[in-house]
């Protein structure tokens, strides 16, 4: 496989309002749009949070395997559902998230503050959403925002083995008001305490770290991950409007680099995913 880089999307977040930025895809109509423009702008992997009938975070079990449904239909992405939900999500709901059957979740590796709230992550829930990926044949993402979190992954490993497929794929989430700063040193000190059996890891820079942390990444032979649950900005003074905008600029930037966007078809590949499309 000629070097390339996978493009994940986070198009909506369980954080930002609606009222606040209309442009922010929450119904199914929109999140199945932006998946197609983003997928056809060079994603490879869609990172899901849902809303409800009045755009507010929700984990209902309907309209999770609804979404992965159509979402499975109307593109080739793999589809990552967050285990994160909003950080008042009890842990029950969260694990529940595997039911719709989604190719990846995400698994964040520990407790983070985040902002003026705690991130809740305790090492039994942790270790129980790794069993149950694994029982049910989805990848996870393992999402690490601070140093401790990389420890926290070699202790999942060593207890419990490889995940489903046999790949481990990790992403840095940086920039968080209480995880890691979005520095490269930051990012590079991350990539240096990786447990030998990662074998692909991209990065994340929320707000203005979004470009550095991005070419960061790409530059140390990482993927990236972008959308608006994570920057709302595209320069200063302009707002995101469409989530493709992101992807494509990343996906030009990658070009560049002589790293240009995975297929949707090689990302499934790296990331070692269950075949779940009625074709």
């Amino acid at each position: 496989m000629a070097a390339s880089t996978l493009i994940t999307v986070a198009p909506t977040g369980a954080e930002t309002a609606k009222s606040d930025f209309p442009q922010l895809p929450t119904t199914l109509e929109e999140l199945v749009e932006t998946a197609v423009a983003c997928q056809e702008a060079g994603a490879g992997l869609i990172h899901v949070h849902i809303r409800d009938a009045e755009h507010e975070p929700t984990l209902d079990a309907t309209r999770l395997r609804d979404t992965v449904q159509a979402l499975r239909e109307q593109t080739d992405l793999v589809v990552q559902l967050s285990t994160g939900g909003s950080v008042h999500d009890p842990l029950e709901s969260r694990l529940q998230v595997l039911d719709a059957e989604p190719d990846s979740c995400s698994l964040t590796c520990g407790t983070t503050n985040f902002g003026d709230n705690v991130f809740l992550n305790p090492y039994p829930f942790m270790s129980q959403l790794y069993r149950q990926a694994q029982e049910r044949e989805v990848v996870p993402e393992f999402e690490l925002f601070d140093l401790g979190h990389v420890h926290a992954l070699r202790r999942l490993i060593d207890e419990h083995g490889l995940p489903h497929g046999g790949k481990v794929h990790v992403d840095f989430v940086t920039n968080v008001p209480g995880g890691m700063p979005g520095t490269i040193e930051a990012l590079v000190a991350g990539i240096q305490a990786l447990p030998d059996e990662v074998t692909s890891w991209s990065a994340t820079g929320i707000g203005r770290a979004h470009l550095p942390i991005a070419a960061a990444a790409l530059a140390a032979g990482g993927h990236l991950r972008v959308g608006m649950e994570d920057n709302l900005m595209l320069a200063r003074g302009q707002q995101v409007q469409h989530n493709s905008e992101l992807v494509s600029r990343v996906a030009d930037l990658a070009t560049l680099m002589q790293r240009p966007p995975m297929s949707t078809e090689d990302a499934r590949a790296l990331l070692g995913v269950k075949e779940r499309r009625q074709r």
